[in-house]
């Protein structure tokens, strides 16, 4: 996918007092960001924010940091959160492959919406629901792990079911069409707003690892 170019994205990003600047040196204690000791959540691949800002707004006792790398689409979530600030909401700029470097064993729960599906076998490996990255995910966790995938793509589905499973996690919740089943609590992202509307199923799992 090309990403469209935004004149003053990057310096709007980096300037706001939404961005974790150094989220390193946060490591171990994202707590001290939000001054309370709420659960944190993280999605991984944010992308413009519409479901991490919405969440935050729905769940005002939960902590929640969106993850992104790219500035043309994390500048419109930024937005979002300028307009209208929320206390449980921030942001960090980076690669997920580096994810290690910022969290230590404080993260409640990951959601990974609409991630990149990489469908060439040699590039499994950069799968976020990938084996690699279910290991580096273990470190994030406070203490009982659980993520949270949709996604439109069946094969990458497929994929992460299996990757889970591999990797001892319990299959919690299961969806093969998401807004056919009955739905209690659903924030969609921008992409999945599209993807319905052209009629195509969403594919949902929630899966968990007790300690």
């Amino acid at each position: 996918m090309r990403l469209k170019n935004i004149p003053g994205a990057k310096e709007h990003v980096d300037s706001s007092v939404y961005l974790i600047k150094n989220p390193s040196s946060y490591k171990g204690k994202f707590k001290e960001i939000f001054g309370n000791n709420n659960p944190i959540h993280i999605e991984i691949g944010m992308g413009k924010g519409n479901f991490i800002y919405n969440m935050a707004k729905e769940l005002p006792n939960i902590n929640f940091i969106g993850i992104e790398k790219y500035d043309s689409v994390m500048v419109k979530g930024i937005e979002k959160q300028e307009e209208n600030p929320l206390s449980n909401l921030r942001f960090i700029k980076m690669d997920a492959t580096y994810i290690n470097e910022v969290f230590d064993h404080e993260v409640d729960v990951i959601y990974l919406n609409f991630s990149d599906p990489w469908p060439k076998n040699r590039h499994e490996n950069r799968r976020l629901s990938s084996r690699v990255f279910l290991e580096r995910y273990d470190l994030l966790f406070r203490k009982n792990k659980e993520i949270i995938m949709k996604t439109d793509n069946r094969k990458l589905f497929e994929f992460s079911i299996m990757s889970f499973n591999n990797y001892g996690y319990n299959i919690d919740e299961i969806s093969l069409d998401l807004y056919n089943d009955n739905i209690d609590f659903n924030i969609p992202t921008e992409y999945e707003m599209k993807f319905v509307s052209k009629g195509n199923p969403i594919y949902r799992i929630k899966v968990s690892k007790e300690v």
